[in-house]
């Protein structure tokens, strides 16, 4: 522990149990000082076990539909109540896509759905932010980050509509990074995270098959929940002040590589070994 986090405040989107990503974040957060809000919405928290991990860090549930500006907002007044004074950091780690859910394939989607996964996955993000910065919430030099994956620059046919929200996501950090860094001096940022087992990976097709194949490609091997939490922690921390508008790949190298030598041998004839 070194304190990253001594005195800030902040609120985490998503964590449902102790696979989550959020989850992770929260618990190095708290053991780098800082405290803070858990929140996800009403139906997630009868499913999780958040209760658990708010007992355990010390801090408060609220219970927001992201999709919703007036929960938000009902949110982030009472964050700032509950912690005596602005924020410092926000995660959004959400994702949702019924798609994928009910089964169907990217090219057949249920538009309804589709918009559904979108607003979700993507547009909460910029509604958080909308929020945030028009109630001018969070400190200057501030952290707002969220989660994504690299299915929003290259094909990976099962990731489905999911793929979409992503992109879109990463340009809403991008385009808002830009208002809240000019106007706020905050920093908002993506991690862009190996496969990963989380509740939600879990619910994507062949996700075992991405978690090798991944393996096998990255020079360092997957990045795990708590890697990527450590990683967020640095983004939440002062050494990254100077870092915004950003899509950090924390995959062990994955996303620069071309081919390894393990996915080669894969599929070299046996004879000429």
């Amino acid at each position: 522990m070194y304190n990253l986090l001594k005195g800030k405040k902040g609120i985490i989107f998503g964590a449902l149990d102790e696979n989550s990503i959020a989850w992770k974040v929260a618990e190095r957060a708290h053991e780098e000082g800082a405290i803070f809000v858990l929140t996800n919405a009403q139906v997630a928290l009868r499913f999780g076990t958040i209760d658990e991990l708010a007992a355990k860090t010390g801090s408060q549930v609220i219970p927001a539909d992201a999709t919703s500006v007036e929960d938000i907002q009902n949110l982030v007044d009472k964050s700032m109540e509950i912690l005596g004074g602005k924020i410092d950091f926000v995660l959004h780690s959400i994702g949702m896509s019924v798609n994928v859910r009910k089964g169907n394939h990217y090219t057949t989607q249920n538009y309804e759905y589709t918009k559904i996964g979108w607003d979700v996955s993507a547009v909460s993000f910029h509604k958080v932010m909308g929020v945030l910065y028009k109630s001018n919430a969070m400190n200057e030099w501030g952290s707002i980050v969220a989660l994504t994956y690299m299915a929003a620059q290259r094909v990976f046919p099962d990731y489905n509509d999911m793929a979409d929200n992503k992109a879109y996501l990463e340009s809403i950090a991008r385009s808002f990074g830009y208002f809240f860094g000019r106007d706020h001096k905050v920093r908002v940022n993506t991690i862009s995270q190996s496969p990963t087992l989380t509740t939600a990976g879990k619910g994507v097709k062949g996700i075992d098959g991405f978690l090798n194949y991944a393996e096998k490609m990255s020079p360092l091997g997957n990045a795990t929940a708590l890697e990527c939490a450590d990683y967020t922690i640095s983004l939440f921390s002062d050494l990254t002040k100077k870092v915004t508008l950003q899509n950090l790949f924390h995959d062990g190298g994955f996303s620069n590589m071309g081919i390894s030598q393990e996915v080669m041998e894969l599929f070299m004839d046996k004879e000429e070994e």
